[in-house]
């Protein structure tokens, strides 16, 4: 008998989205995933990585507060940068290696496994090259963020926790390389002529929840990882970051919403977005928006927002960052956090845009640098519902600068990124804008700076403690200043 795969907990699925999306044949066995469907793990993983990147959690995910985006109003450690006392790397730690990415490790083994019926002879090749193409696929995605999170990490013994307890870390950007290639790879393997995770029944109810089982989609969300993993090191090895931008842009990358990899959460709980869970649902009202960017979105009069903030206060007012701020006399955040429904964004062709202009100003890719950054912005302002005639003033009142383009995209991209806040660290730490400054009272381990990076978690100290401290060394240093082998000025 196979092992028990004993790192995921079926369990914590909810009753309605198992309703949803196919779950319906789980093991009846739920402490075991040895006869369990490739199709419940996928969306079981997708599922988490949504709720991961989504949620505001700080016990999770701070980065809406990182980047001055919100403020809380009681407790206000984490703004302060105090990732430690809640073990949040800890946490972000199990929800990538071990919710997300187990999943997908244990649906490949069940593919590779799968012996076809007589009827599926002639599909399947076609069919189990798509399923694992589109799984690596999305574990690239996932060590991108672990990599652009920590840095030098476990890689490749990773994927092997039930014979590998204590996983070597590996460098940072040789890892970045190995992604590249890797995604290539799943691109080449991609078939849309064939079948992939879809229910041909019923599309609904299929395994992909983030694409339905849409073979050309995953090609295009491919593509656009692709540029993201290029302009990533953009800075650390100029020539393969244009090349494989190019190389990306080249064979398709999102051009529309249309395009957008989101999560659709549903109504009822637990399965409503990780917003509304910790705006409404728990009875709590710890944010309000941050004055950092208050402050500069009133300066440019952005018509944006009224969609990412309340009209509780006018005008706007945001909670000075680092210190309590009432909910009463602060703007709270928009509706669309107070929404049950509202997609969860894993990418979307906003960030894609940005990253065609970055492509664009850096290496001359595409249409002109300054119409990139004009597309890049409409893309945003219409993706937040403003009107044809506001994006045009605003534009005209913003437009590019081409002799400090990181400032312009640099910027703007903080701007757009209001949902997306770790997509908003990145551009943050490979632009250095916008200018943002720690609070006075942040935690000494900051050392008076906005972090760059998380520290490792704590558990890893003790239960991996020679290969956490060749790790710590090998970056020059396991602290919250400590830059990621990309991050170069």
């Amino acid at each position: 008998m196979k092992k028990i795969f004993k790192y995921i907990s079926l369990l914590s699925i909810g009753v309605s989205i198992l309703a949803c999306n196919n779950f319906d044949e789980l093991n009846t066995d739920p402490n075991s995933a040895y006869t369990t469907k490739p199709d419940a793990l996928l969306s079981y993983a997708q599922k988490q990585l949504a709720d991961y990147l989504n949620t505001p959690s700080v016990n999770e995910n701070n980065f809406r507060l990182t980047m001055q985006y919100w403020q809380e109003v009681t407790y206000v450690d984490e703004s302060n940068y105090d990732f430690v006392t809640r073990n949040i790397s800890n946490n972000v730690w199990l929800d990538l290696y071990v919710d997300t990415m187990q999943n997908l490790v244990k649906a490949k083994s069940i593919i590779n496994e799968y012996v076809p019926t007589a009827t599926e002879q002639s599909t399947w090749p076609v069919t189990k090259a798509n399923q694992l193409a589109i799984l690596d696929i999305q574990q690239v995605f996932i060590y991108q963020t672990l990599v652009d999170t920590y840095g030098d990490i476990p890689y490749n013994e990773s994927n092997s926790i039930e014979s590998t307890s204590l996983p070597k870390y590996e460098k940072a950007a040789d890892i970045y390389t190995d992604l590249i290639n890797r995604l290539k790879n799943d691109l080449s393997k991609l078939d849309p002529s064939g079948s992939g995770f879809e229910n041909p029944n019923d599309p609904d109810r299929s395994g992909d929840i983030f694409y339905k089982g849409n073979v050309a989609k995953w090609q295009t969300f491919g593509n656009s990882l692709l540029l993201k993993l290029a302009i990533g090191i953009a800075d650390h090895d100029p020539s393969l970051a244009q090349s494989t931008a190019t190389l990306a842009i080249g064979n398709g990358v999102m051009t529309s919403s249309a395009d957008d990899c989101l999560f659709r959460y549903l109504s009822s709980s637990p399965n409503f977005n990780p917003l509304y869970e910790n705006l409404v649902a728990s009875n709590r009202n710890d944010f309000v928006a941050g004055k950092t960017l208050v402050d500069y979105m009133n300066a440019s009069s952005d018509p944006r927002r009224a969609a990412y903030f309340d009209e509780n206060v006018t005008p706007y007012k945001g909670g000075t960052i680092g210190t309590p701020s009432s909910f009463a006399v602060n703007s709270h955040i928009g509706d669309f956090a107070y929404t049950q429904t509202t997609p969860g964004v894993i990418m979307n062709y906003t960030e894609v845009a940005f990253y065609l202009a970055e492509a664009s100003a850096r290496w001359g890719i595409g249409v002109a640098p300054a119409l990139a950054y004009a597309n890049a912005v409409n893309t945003s302002l219409s993706e937040w519902g403003v009107s044809t005639t506001d994006a045009t003033a605003y534009l005209a009142a913003n437009p590019y600068n081409a002799a400090n383009w990181k400032k312009s995209i640099g910027e703007q991209a903080w701007v757009a990124m209001f949902n997306q806040g770790m997509v908003s660290w990145n551009f943050y730490r490979r632009l250095d804008f916008p200018v943002l400054s720690a609070p006075s009272t942040a935690v000494s381990q900051a050392e008076g700076k906005v972090p760059v990076r998380l520290q490792y978690p704590v558990r890893e100290t003790t239960t991996n403690p020679t290969n956490y401290a060749a790790a710590a060394a090998s970056i020059g240093g396991d602290k919250l200043t400590t830059k990621i082998f990309w991050d170069k000025f």
